[in-house]
């Protein structure tokens, strides 16, 4: 029997110890050590605990997905799990990221913009660069909310796709100070990269690569994440949990079980102009949008539907049933996971935030869609693609389709309202993102709509105020730089609050635009490699900046740089110094990634027709 208690005062001596973690190990010893025992004083930390009444943490970040496909905000996708949230919850409406799917969760992790936090582009090999805002490495001073949260009682799990680990850290060797387990996160399951396959992905538990079980990738994540929270919920009941939950959905490639895309059969039939009015019509009725917008005119390049030849709607409408599938299915994912902390008698003691969408719905799979092959920079003429496409129409969505991704009128249709796509920093399409905020104890209206302006950046901050943690003066001893995003606990209960995030820079590669009260000037950049740009045929010109008035506005239809010059001059000066304070400098464009300008002396890559490129942590760009 005395063995056995021994061993049990160990046990917990040792529990004891761990559950105070690293920040206790910052503690002073306050207790008396002498020659002997009996000369000494013992001294034992207090555990570190959450603020009492602190309520779990969800963050739902998806990928990809566009402003207006889900019918949570008007779309005629079905997502039944993010209907329900909003419903109880709130939606925000004028919530946005930073175009591109790096930067967004670098800004998301930290609440710090991305440049500040060295990912003004990706933390690949190719795409970063050697400069302070460039280089694609987080630094330590600035904390993620893993981080923050662990050190203040949490548990702490990731889910899916990091995306913000460089590649050359990215193997089974490490270091792994930059993985999710090295940033905050108790522990980790999914992919370090920026895309991958969704049957065979680049999988990592922890620390390791795993082999994956051959089940699609959401429904292992889900999973899980679940059995994280079970196994928290049995050996601590009263702590809480922040579980960060990122599916690749719905980036390429698009892959999901037949079963989810046949569900839409013959629904985009009357194709993507159809599509936007219908999109458009639920999303006035619903206050998503103002009475007053305008639907812009389709983007230049996209073709009418009604124009196409019948090959080519059969085609395209099948892209997007698969499309529609993968996110009705990655909706069913998630409400897994709601409905467990229901049963489990969480639910109501759970913050929820859902992004739906880390930027614009993507602009990746040209003007004909893509099945099983990188179409950047092809030398294929555009009735070749859609002659390989067709040959391959039976294969769209499943495991073979390793590059699944629909053509650019779906992508535009799913962006409804706006104009363009994912990368465009300039324009709306690219940067806005529905939000849902649930918070049972703290949203007093139920499916109430929230208009402020708002960013990435602010998540971090808002959760923070939520679940009374404080913002570290240091983590592991590193002093933290301040966190840049605005808490928006101030609008929950108050939906005619006046903004508080009143500036935002964004810059994806050349394409840029600065927000002020309301003002948008912006400014497109020509991207040849992708072929959905209304500007890709035309030089860059560094003085095409145009001005919006997104208060009157909405859709960003009637430049107004002739008409308000000074104000134009105005925000162009507040982008330049935005971008000195942030690390944006230097303004890296395509043209430097693509035409070799950056990463000079460096050999471990190639381009290969385009943006063709195989990483380390195994996806392709």
């Amino acid at each position: 029997m005395a063995k056995i208690n021994l061993l049990k005062v160990a046990t917990l001596a040792g529990a004891s110890w761990l559950s105070f973690g690293q920040a206790a190990a910052q503690q002073p010893f306050k207790g008396v050590v002498g020659r002997t025992l009996a000369e000494s004083k013992e001294y034992w930390p207090e555990p570190v605990k959450a603020p009492a009444g602190a309520p779990n943490v969800v963050w739902i970040l998806l990928d990809d997905v566009g402003f207006g496909a889900a019918s949570t905000f008007g779309g005629v996708i079905r997502t039944p799990i993010l209907d329900s949230l909003a419903n109880q919850g709130l939606r925000y409406t004028n919530f946005h990221t930073t175009a591109i799917c790096a930067p967004t969760r670098a800004a998301l992790l930290t609440g710090r913009n991305s440049a500040s936090v060295h990912v003004s582009g990706f933390s690949h090999t190719i795409l970063s660069a050697g400069f302070p805002g460039w280089d694609g490495r987080v630094p330590a001073e600035d904390g993620t909310v893993a981080e923050i949260l662990r050190e203040n009682g949490y548990n702490t799990f990731a889910v899916g796709k990091y995306g913000v680990t460089p590649d050359e850290d990215a193997t089974d060797a490490g270091p792994f100070d930059r993985w999710p387990t090295g940033k905050g996160f108790d522990h980790f399951f999914g992919f370090l990269g920026s895309q991958t396959d969704q049957y065979v992905p680049d999988l990592v538990e922890d620390q390791a690569h795993v082999k994956p079980d051959g089940r699609h990738l959401s429904e292992q994540i889900t999973d899980k994440a679940i059995s994280y929270i079970d196994r928290q919920k049995k050996a601590a009941p009263n702590k809480p949990f922040f579980l960060y939950y990122a599916p690749g959905a719905t980036h390429a490639p698009h892959q999901v079980a037949k079963e989810w895309s046949d569900q839409y059969k013959g629904k985009f039939d009357k194709g993507w102009d159809a599509f936007r009015d219908e999109v458009f019509a639920n999303q006035k009725k619903q206050g998503i949008i103002p009475v007053n917008t305008i639907l812009p005119d389709r983007n230049p390049n996209i073709k009418e539907w009604n124009k196409l030849p019948g090959d080519e709607q059969k085609l395209y409408a099948r892209f997007m049933e698969v499309y529609a599938g993968y996110l009705t299915y990655t909706d069913n994912q998630i409400s897994r996971v709601v409905n467990h902390l229901k049963q489990i008698n969480q639910l109501d003691n759970t913050l929820i935030f859902v992004l739906i969408g880390d930027n614009g719905a993507s602009k990746e799979g040209t003007l004909n869609g893509d099945v099983d092959r990188p179409i950047f920079g092809s030398k294929a003429t555009e009735e070749e693609n859609i002659k390989y496409n067709l040959n391959k129409i039976g294969e769209i969505g499943t495991p073979s389709a390793i590059e699944g991704n629909y053509p650019l009128g779906w992508a535009q249709a799913a962006n409804t309202p706006f104009k363009f796509w994912k990368q465009d920093a300039n324009s709306e399409g690219g940067t806005r993102n529905p939000l849902i905020v649930f918070y049972p104890k703290g949203v007093k209206e139920k499916g109430g709509i929230r208009n402020q302006y708002s960013h990435v950046i602010d998540i971090l901050p808002t959760t923070l105020e939520l679940t009374g943690v404080k913002a570290p003066v240091k983590i592991k001893g590193i002093k933290q730089e301040n966190i840049q995003g605005t808490s928006l606990a101030y609008s929950i209960n108050d939906a005619k609050a006046a903004t508080r995030h009143t500036t935002q820079y964004y810059y994806i590669f050349g394409a840029r635009s600065i927000y002020k009260d309301g003002w948008k000037a912006e400014l497109a950049y020509p991207n040849s490699f992708i072929t959905g740009n209304a500007k890709s045929n035309v030089p860059f010109d560094e003085n095409g900046w145009e001005l919006y008035n997104l208060n009157e506005d909405f859709t960003e239809r009637i430049d107004l740089a002739a008409k308000y010059p000074e104000k134009l001059k105005e925000l162009k000066a507040l982008f330049e110094k935005q971008a000195k304070e942030h690390n944006l400098y230097p303004l890296i464009t395509w043209d430097d990634v693509f035409k070799g300008k950056i990463h000079q002396g460096k050999n471990h890559f190639t381009f290969e027709q385009g943006l063709k490129e195989v990483t380390k942590s195994g996806e392709k760009k």
